[in-house]
């Protein structure tokens, strides 16, 4: 995977609390590092900083951090980033305004009345991302053919609508001007009908740029899809994170020479396709951090002939990821994040505020995991900064973490090494809130060690990772044990076998770069282009001709897109998708044909209408054949294929491993003498028998008993 031509090529994952920078470089090797991703004390921007160290350690010579990178030597960069999900779920975005029609400025606060938990009885409004609503005077209705009640008109679905009143620009002037003047630049246009209507929010875009707002996103061009509660919040949620993902695109740049001008720069969006950086918005960011790891683990751990599917598991300081692979990315349309529903393909991730950073608390008898981090800055009580306990430093107490495998880089001043002595000193004061309890309570129960404490906290965190997974799998008709564990981020090593035996699997898969596994799945990504639009046909062979025109029409476009970005025609693949659902019903299904080949009786582009049957029965186990079924929306995904390689296989190792040392960890049953292993010395082939603790400078790993194996 190295970089022949003589520059680098860096895929850089921007974690909440580390980041993970993969470089191949120069000659065919690669190096790899780890940073903190905040560390105002030393440097601005964590990627800018990872950058400059390899050209540091590659060139040989200093480069002085208040001075722009040259970029001469740099071919590409791609990059994950948690920026947009940090913005979100901290309401740190920017300020907007919503403009809506007339008469429906609170739709988006009333929203769907849907719940989380059905017997909630105190149900939390959800808290809006626009500060003030401006109602629009104009009107478009489905045609009734009611004499002189409107323009007939044609939208991009073929209904016939009217016009009953165009948008009043010359009214709608002075009010965008008021909102300037209170100082807000970022404008979300939500208009009825106008995902098959959209030149009234188009005209309403056109003056207010004319005024001077910087960001104005229409829900026609964020989410051109039916149902305007999720597209409003689509909407909403782009002009809200956008302006904060250009802010940083734009501190970003200038840390190099010439801002990057020459160099080939992407970024993951949630559907764990790459897009150019000019292009990066607000509603496609929000998993951009996770979504490289789940390209990283499809791509080394998945086998197609015969594999088992793959269950990817990443833990960072934060939070944990976790997703399914079975030969095909699962995408989800319509998702929540931190109360926000957005309307956009994503990939279908399920997160758990559980983390290395995740704090630790003891409440009304509990044992508490989360959900605040500790984050990267000042981290866990053992980064030697105040920070608080959390559970790296029950770990890290329990023996499980060795200081001298990590690097100095903790402390004011990045230069000593993790502190067991703070991490002790950190739980014994939950240890005494524990014990307070335990001996003074009304069923009084003899005190627990330091230990024990500790893991209490580790079982309460494991129970709540394994949740997630459970319902990406038994909840779906799927049996867990009959699954991979893809383990990776910098924490995941920790507790790998232990959700393993819980679920029941036997196979645990820890790949060499496990400990930056994201940032190998944004150097092994490939650019994605899509391309929608709305349809109210019925599904049919009255109308498959017109559909296989839709969908030949958009598939141009992802072609003509993807090769103005330099992919030849031979590396650009495409995917039809159609939005099907029964006529009647409110659930609608995006399928693909990938997996049925065209018929007589199907579009050319396949037999959506057999994938659409199986799926329905698959989620919800019963089909309404009575019901025609109607089209929503068509969809083409494109596709251009990076071509990169992965590593080959190496040869099978003979002999038994060397044992590093031996250390004591606290297990279960208590203290074990322990071997410790280093990953570099290990080959493929190599037999442990567990306990044991493996460990590499980016990652570690704790072997369990013989019910687990792993490669």
């Amino acid at each position: 995977m190295g970089s022949p031509e003589g520059r680098f090529h860096f895929a850089i994952d921007r974690g909440g609390t580390f980041t993970d920078v993969f470089a191949q470089c120069p000659g065919g090797h690669v190096r790899v590092l780890k940073l903190l991703s905040e560390d105002p004390a030393n440097y601005v921007d964590a990627p800018t900083e990872g950058i400059r160290r390899v050209l540091e350690q590659e060139g040989g010579m200093l480069l002085p951090r208040d001075r722009p990178l040259d970029t001469s030597r740099i071919a590409s960069i791609r990059m994950g980033t948690t920026v947009a999900t940090n913005a979100l779920l901290e309401r740190r975005g920017e300020r907007v305004a919503l403009l809506v029609t007339r008469g429906f400025r609170d739709l988006l606060h009333v929203g769907t009345q849907a719940r989380e938990d059905l017997f909630d009885l105190a149900v939390p409004m959800p808290e809006m991302l626009y500060e003030e609503v401006l109602e629009v005077d104009e009107r478009v209705v489905l045609y009734r053919g009611e004499p002189g009640a409107g323009t007939p008109v044609t939208g991009r679905t073929g209904d016939l609508l009217e016009v009953r009143q165009p948008v009043d620009l010359g009214g709608l002037r002075g009010k965008l001007e008021g909102l300037l003047s209170r100082g807000i630049r970022s404008l979300a246009v939500v208009l009825m009908h106008s995902y098959t209507w959209a030149r009234h929010e188009q005209q309403v875009g056109a003056l207010a740029r004319e005024l001077g707002f910087p960001h104005v996103s229409l829900s026609s061009e964020a989410t051109p899809m039916v149902r305007i509660v999720p597209r409003g919040h689509t909407a909403c949620a782009a002009a809200y994170l956008t302006p904060t993902i250009q802010r940083y695109v734009q501190g970003f740049r200038r840390g190099f020479q010439g801002q990057l001008q020459d160099v080939q720069v992407l970024f993951m969006r949630s559907d764990g396709g790459l897009a150019p950086m000019d292009s990066f918005s607000g509603s496609c960011a929000v998993l951009s951090g996770p979504a490289g790891g789940v390209v990283g683990y499809s791509a080394t751990t998945y086998r197609a002939e015969g594999g088992h599917p793959v269950i990817g598991f990443d833990m960072g300081g934060t939070s944990t990821d976790v997703s399914r692979y079975a030969g095909e990315f699962e995408h989800v349309f319509e998702a929540s994040t931190a109360g926000v529903t957005l309307q956009a393909p994503q990939l279908d991730i399920n997160t758990v505020a559980a983390g290395g950073g995740s704090r630790l608390f003891f409440r009304s008898g509990l044992f508490v995991v989360g959900p605040e981090s500790a984050g990267a800055h000042p981290g866990p009580a053992c980064y030697r900064k105040g920070g608080p306990v959390t559970l790296t430093d029950a770990n890290l107490v329990l023996g499980r973490l060795l200081p001298a495998s990590f690097p100095r880089i903790f402390g004011p001043g990045e230069d000593q090494p993790l502190s067991p002595e703070a991490s002790r000193k950190a739980l014994e004061a939950v240890a005494a809130e524990v014990n307070s309890f335990l001996t003074n309570g009304p069923c009084p129960a003899p005190p627990l060690s330091l230990e024990e404490v500790a893991m209490g906290f580790v079982r309460v965190a494991n129970e709540a990772m394994c949740r997630p997974i459970r319902a990406l799998t038994q909840a779906r008709g799927h049996d867990p044990s009959a699954h991979v564990l893809a383990c990776f981020g910098g924490a995941g090593g920790q507790h790998a076998c232990a959700i393993a035996r819980a679920l029941g699997m036997d196979t645990v898969h820890i790949h060499r770069h496990s400990g930056l596994l994201s940032a190998v799945g944004l150097a092994l990504a490939d650019v994605v282009h899509e391309a929608q639009e709305p349809c109210s046909l019925p599904y049919g062979p009255e109308t498959f001709v017109q559909l296989d025109q839709r969908l030949s029409r958009l598939e141009e476009q992802c072609v003509d897109a993807l090769r103005a970005q330099g992919f030849p025609r031979a590396r650009i693949s495409t995917e039809s998708f159609l939005h099907l659902r029964y006529q009647g019903t409110d659930c609608a299904l995006m399928v693909s044909a990938h997996q049925h080949p065209a018929t007589a009786r199907s579009p050319r582009a396949g037999d959506f209408g057999a994938g659409f049957v199986e799926r329905y029965v698959r989620e919800f186990g019963f089909v309404i054949p009575e019901r025609p079924v109607v089209v929503d929306d068509v969809r083409v995904r494109g596709t251009g294929h990076s071509g990169l390689r992965l590593e080959s296989v190496p040869k099978a190792q003979s002999g038994p491993p060397r044992v590093d040392k031996v250390t004591r960890c606290y297990f279960e049953g208590g203290y074990q003498e322990t071997p410790v292993y280093l990953l570099g010395e290990l080959g493929f082939g190599h037999k442990l028998q567990g306990p044991c603790l493996i460990i590499d400078s980016n990652r570690w790993a704790e072997g369990r008993g013989r019910g687990c194996r792993g490669w």
